[in-house]
């Protein structure tokens, strides 16, 4: 066994007795790599973060999964990062779709007669819009009323599409609570 693999068994052993300054000593040795690989996967700096927080809990609490003779610790580190990074991607973009339908529900109810709120109509939607930072104004607009993609939107205004994803995330949350307010 080399040098390199019986210090990170003992790394190990120590976070699987839960001694929290083994696993900042692992953070140390390998965060930046980390960070690395899920912002290349996720293109955004918040997720890129929540994705490495989250690997690293992982290892806190599956220490016990890495097998010395099957591979290399920090093989196993980088592949729990990728594999993280790309279970937040996929419930970003599942939270998009999410967040696509409810402002479709909201601007379809915002029509219907005999909803306790009639007077929201289009012209009420658009100045609800209209409260949004004027990025995520732009975003929306471009997804929901042009009907580009978000990869057509990342290219259209030069940002990442990950950028692109949280402006829309972001402003449709905030435009339903604002809307949710309005109905009270």
């Amino acid at each position: 066994m080399t040098e390199t693999a019986i210090a990170d068994l003992r790394l190990i052993n120590r976070i699987l007795r839960r001694d929290e300054t083994a696993l900042s000593e692992l953070y140390t040795q390998h965060g930046s790599q980390v960070f690395g690989i899920t912002l290349h996967v996720l293109q955004d700096r918040t997720l890129a973060e929540e994705a490495t927080q989250d690997t690293f809990l992982k290892i806190w609490n599956s220490a016990h999964k890495w097998d010395a003779e099957r591979g290399k610790l920090s093989t196993w580190i980088f592949t729990i990062a990728r594999y993280t990074a790309i279970d937040i991607l996929r419930r970003e973009v599942h939270q998009v779709a999410a967040s696509a339908v409810e402002l479709d529900e909201m601007i379809q109810l915002a029509g219907q007669p005999g909803h306790n709120h009639d007077a929201l109509d289009a012209e009420l939607m658009k100045s609800l819009i209209a409260r949004l930072p004027p990025e995520q104004i732009e975003a929306i607009e471009l997804a929901f009323f042009k009907g580009m993609t978000h990869q057509e939107i990342a290219a259209h205004l030069r940002q990442p599409l990950g950028t692109i994803k949280s402006r829309i995330r972001g402003g449709l949350q905030m435009l339903r609570g604002i809307w949710l307010r309005e109905m009270r």
